[in-house]
């Protein structure tokens, strides 16, 4: 499985209410051969912004789209998702549940994961990441002329 990820950076980010599950999802990224660049908090801070992290990860996705994903995890994973679809070829999405995370990646070809710290376990945010890091884009025509049309 590893051999699938090799051309693939993960940069994942969370803020203090994502900070211990993404702390815990680092050795299991690393554990499925992916390299892993964490761009944030490095401590918990409750003080922290999640739009800092979520502009730091969606950044360097921005600049590699095609090979290079993001995982983002904050209280809800809804306010890391509208930050990081502000930059140029980012499709962040926020998923819940294994099936939104497929859809996410099948039919948007999302490139950035924004995951809940507060309703989520870690071992559910596990399989989810799984399930998207597993997941290709269909490449189906109706797909890709959506996606067309929400690239500024």
């Amino acid at each position: 499985m590893a051999s699938g990820y090799s051309q693939m950076t993960i940069f994942i980010g969370a803020d203090h209410r994502g900070f211990k599950i993404k702390e815990a999802l680092k050795p299991y990224l690393k554990e499925l051969g992916l390299e892993v660049v964490d761009l944030g908090n490095d401590h918990f801070d409750e003080n922290d912004d999640y739009p800092d992290f979520a502009n730091a990860v969606a950044g360097k996705v921005s600049k590699n789209p095609e090979t290079d994903k993001g995982i983002l995890i904050c209280g809800s994973g809804i306010g890391m998702s509208i930050a990081a679809n502000k930059f140029e070829n980012v499709r962040a999405a926020q998923a819940d549940k294994i099936e939104e995370a497929i859809l996410s990646r099948k039919d948007n070809d999302a490139n950035v994961l924004s995951l809940s710290g507060n309703s989520l376990s870690e071992q559910e945010i596990k399989e989810i990441v799984r399930a998207w890091l597993e997941t290709p884009f269909s490449k189906e025509e109706r797909h890709e002329r959506r996606i067309k049309k929400i690239i500024p």
